[in-house]
């Protein structure tokens, strides 16, 4: 056995289930797309599953069991002959990581990660070693160890040969993980100091699949069981109303490793939490959290008006189930006119076995204060049709149609202005070429900060990328 590496214990993008994947074939045709329908599993525990996610990565790791309940997941066969995976989709890490069949987590007698699937490097003759230095892991002890190797990769008619992933030889989540953020976050880069190497959405542009490394993301509404993965293409169908670009902001002088964007107001009704054009927030859209993080001055705001009772203790805030009745939005926007309307149906969610839960009339609410970084989370995304292009380093947004049973597809094309019908947003202080001050504003303890008006103001005082964070 290799030395051991971790894995991340909550990933970005989480993905459940058995999930159907569609190629749109051809490369000499038009659009060049991969799609794939993503299944949602309702977590029964979304207050364990953010606080696993969100705990920073430790030196070391020891691998302990984790009930991990993922978001959405896909279908992947790994190896020649093929070897079957359900893996979670995770836009804010970056490495494919699958279990060993000889892992500690998957030996034992329950056989946990037989639903899941299980590597043997053996039972492959497209195998081939890299290194013993995948490792991702937390503070809480969660996380996978073991090698980085290559081998062919298979989804729905497509095949990509000598790709790299992570295989876990301790772990402590039974399914294995798809990232698909930017290369600079991946995890030999962060633990092991190495160069970065072509991850799926890469890999994909760089063999002609995609004209461009760039996905569109549609998680649907909080009751459906459904929703979409579209690289290298957008679905007009699936959102609603104009797809304003904003871009991506960075650490100065770093590389580009987070889905960070500026937040410029918040409102909830007609009452105005954040003004808009007044102070913003640098915020991370990671749909691998249940719920979404502000600073805890915009939270407050809002808990006063929507009746919200605060567990510090638990971290979670619970109201009465009856809220979701409430007509009423709350409203981000970012650079202008870029905004999203997330109506308090989404907001309000089912305790489940979080604490609270099994009492009459009480469900948890979707928006919680941020501990150090600011978060936009499932509660968030479910609300709006995101395309993350990675080429360009910018992030288009437009409000989701939900439940809509048609596709209107187009192909994602090259250079600047690459996503079809988007519209550049009319620009702010906040640049993609990342803030220009290192002020962090008033909010001392919302740790991610404040951007200021006309002089930016926190990604580079942080430096984000020392922090080695798999959002």
């Amino acid at each position: 056995m290799h030395p051991h590496t971790l894995l991340s214990a909550g990933c970005c993008l989480a993905l459940p289930c058995a999930s159907a994947l569609h190629l749109r074939e051809p490369r000499d045709a038009s659009p060049r797309v991969v799609q794939f329908d993503l299944q949602r599993k309702e977590i029964r525990d979304k207050v364990a599953h953010d606080r696993n996610r969100l705990n920073r990565r430790a030196d070391t790791v020891s691998a302990k069991i984790d009930n991990e309940q993922l978001l959405y997941s896909l279908n992947i066969s790994i190896g020649t002959p093929p070897q079957d995976f359900i893996v979670a989709v995770d836009t804010g890490s970056s490495d494919l990581w699958v279990n060993a069949a000889s892992s500690s987590l998957c030996e034992r007698r329950s056989k946990p990660c037989d639903a899941s699937g299980t590597y043997s490097a053996n039972s492959s003759s497209t195998y081939n070693y890299v290194g013993d230095w995948f490792n991702i892991s937390y503070v809480d002890g969660s996380g996978a160890t073991g090698d980085y190797v290559t081998d062919t990769l298979r989804f729905g008619g497509e095949t990509v040969k000598d790709f790299q992933f992570g295989v876990g030889y301790d772990s402590s989540s039974t399914q294995g993980i798809m990232g698909i953020g930017y290369p600079a976050g991946e995890a030999q880069v962060a633990a092991a100091d190495q160069r970065t190497y072509r991850n799926l959405p890469a890999q994909l542009a760089h063999d002609g699949v995609i004209k461009s490394s760039a996905y569109s993301l549609w998680l649907n509404d909080l009751d459906s069981s459904t929703g979409s993965l579209l690289f290298g293409g957008v679905d007009h169908a699936r959102y609603t109303g104009d797809l304003v670009t904003v871009p991506i902001l960075r650490p100065q002088s770093s590389p580009y490793s987070s889905f960070y964007v500026a937040l410029t107001g918040l409102q909830l009704g007609n009452i105005e939490i954040a003004q808009q054009g007044k102070s913003e927030v640098a915020v991370v859209l990671d749909s691998g959290t249940s719920f979404t993080y502000l600073p805890k001055s915009m939270v407050a705001a809002i808990y006063d008006a929507v009746g919200a009772e605060y567990s510090a203790t638990e971290g979670a805030a619970f109201v009465p189930c009856s809220l979701a009745d409430q007509q009423a939005n709350m409203t981000f926007y970012f650079d202008s006119p870029a905004q999203i309307d997330v109506a308090m149906s989404e907001l309000v969610l089912d305790a489940g076995n979080s604490i609270g839960g099994g009492q009459a009339d009480v469900c948890l609410f979707g928006i919680v204060p941020s501990s150090g970084l600011s978060l936009l989370g499932d509660t968030f995304l479910r609300s709006a049709y995101a395309v993350f292009d990675l080429d360009n380093n910018e992030i288009s947004l437009a409000q989701s149609n939900f439940n809509a049973k048609k596709s209107k597809i187009s192909e994602i094309g090259t250079g600047d202005n690459a996503v079809p019908s988007a519209t550049k947003a009319g620009g702010t202080a906040a640049t993609s070429a990342g803030p220009s001050s290192t002020s962090t504003g008033s909010d001392a303890d919302d740790g991610v900060g404040m951007l200021r008006p006309c002089m930016g103001g926190v990604l580079a005082s942080l430096g984000l990328a020392g922090l080695g964070l798999l959002l």
